[in-house]
């Protein structure tokens, strides 16, 4: 069996398992009664059941081993091998998920969150999986165990959140984290390496009835779903991890690609800078770095007058932007210099934005009263 077919039946095993989870976790919500209430910072105006994330695990966990069984099937064995890096993964994944579903019932503080996310950031440089080189970022290449594994456990952490805290409309963290793994998805299969691939299709899957649910469900019908953070803190951590991996030069398992960093940052490129953007505004205004506000982009982009899918549209444009200005300025520069033309983009974006937002007889930051 070829890899693209691997693939492909991953990701419709994950959405039908997707079709069947979703639908009984809103029913188990509207028994519990397990709503997302709307407050000042929250931009929805009804009680949503916020537990959509609780079936991206299982999905992704259940196509992998069915398309596992399929690839048993035709070779005529039983046998899946795990090496150490996967066991970790896995280890570090459930704590994350299981971080997101109790703080989706009973509420976490963030410095809580925050801790659990470095502990199981942390198992990965303990397993061997760690960034060892910059490709010539800054004029660095290789880098040596000491200032990697620290550098990866950021890393992981800071994706993590910028996933979290970007899920702030319908459809948002979802669709950007899908770009994200279709990215990915091409990159591994490039380098075949299909269990990657596998896992990764797995995880885009579910985003198909979890996007379905949350942008055209009814809620007055019990039809319409958040992911919450067992959805968000998976998705980030996944993706934190799926960057590192790909960055990590390892030639026994992947072929070197100059690019590898340079592409794992440009498809985490929206939610990472605004993250980066937020915490400057709350430095500047003497906020806690994990205050919550209304300062991200898309509630920027709200203040300058647009509607919710509009906002999703734009910022979906955005990330396409980025990869495709990326993909061809690779061919003609290096790493820094791409890097540097994508934080002036990025600023004359929110110079626009910010005239736009003026215009609308709005403030461009949102200051909240202690």
């Amino acid at each position: 069996m070829t890899e693209n077919i691997l693939v492909i039946i991953a990701f419709f095993f994950s959405i039908a398992c997707g079709f069947i989870f979703i639908p009984l976790i809103l029913n188990f919500c509207k028994e519990k009664n397990l709503y997302d209430i709307p407050d000042s910072r929250k931009v929805h105006r009804a009680a949503i059941p916020r537990l959509g994330g609780i079936s991206f695990l299982p999905s992704m966990l259940i196509a992998f081993l069915g398309t596992t069984f399929v690839i048993n099937h035709f070779r005529g064995t039983s046998q899946i091998t795990f090496n150490m890096w996967s066991l970790y993964f896995f280890v570090s994944l459930i704590l994350i998920y299981g971080v997101g579903i109790i703080d989706d019932l009973i509420g976490l503080g963030a410095k809580t969150k925050f801790v659990v996310q470095i502990i199981a950031a942390s198992l990965l440089p303990s397993a061997g999986l760690y960034l060892n080189n910059l490709y010539g970022f800054l004029g660095i290449y290789d880098i040596p165990y000491v200032v990697g594994a620290p550098l990866t456990v950021f890393i992981i952490v800071f994706v993590n959140n910028a996933i979290n805290l970007i899920d702030g409309i319908d459809g948002l963290s979802a669709s950007l984290s899908f770009v994200a793994l279709s990215g990915f998805l091409v990159l591994f299969l490039r380098d075949a390496v299909p269990l990657y691939g596998i896992l990764i299709a797995g995880l885009m899957g579910v985003l198909v009835p979890f996007l379905y649910f949350n942008l055209w469900g009814d809620a007055e019908k019990n039809r319409k779903i958040f992911m919450g953070d067992s959805g968000s803190l998976t998705l980030g951590f996944i993706l934190g991890f799926l960057a590192v991996k790909y960055s990590m030069i390892n030639p026994v398992v992947m072929t070197y690609h100059d690019d590898s960093l340079l592409l794992s940052f440009t498809f985490l490129i929206v939610p990472v800078f605004d993250v980066v953007r937020v915490s400057l505004v709350r430095i500047m205004h003497h906020r806690p770095i994990f205050d919550a506000d209304k300062n991200h982009i898309h509630h920027k982009l709200l203040r300058s007058g647009m509607s919710q899918r509009q906002v999703l549209a734009t910022i979906f444009l955005l990330a396409l932007f980025y990869i495709v200005m990326n993909l061809l300025l690779s061919t003609v520069l290096q790493t820094t210099w791409i890097v540097a033309i994508d934080i002036v983009v990025w600023c004359l974006f929110h110079l626009i934005l910010n005239a736009a937002i003026r215009k609308n007889g709005q403030s461009v930051f949102f200051v909240q009263q202690r």
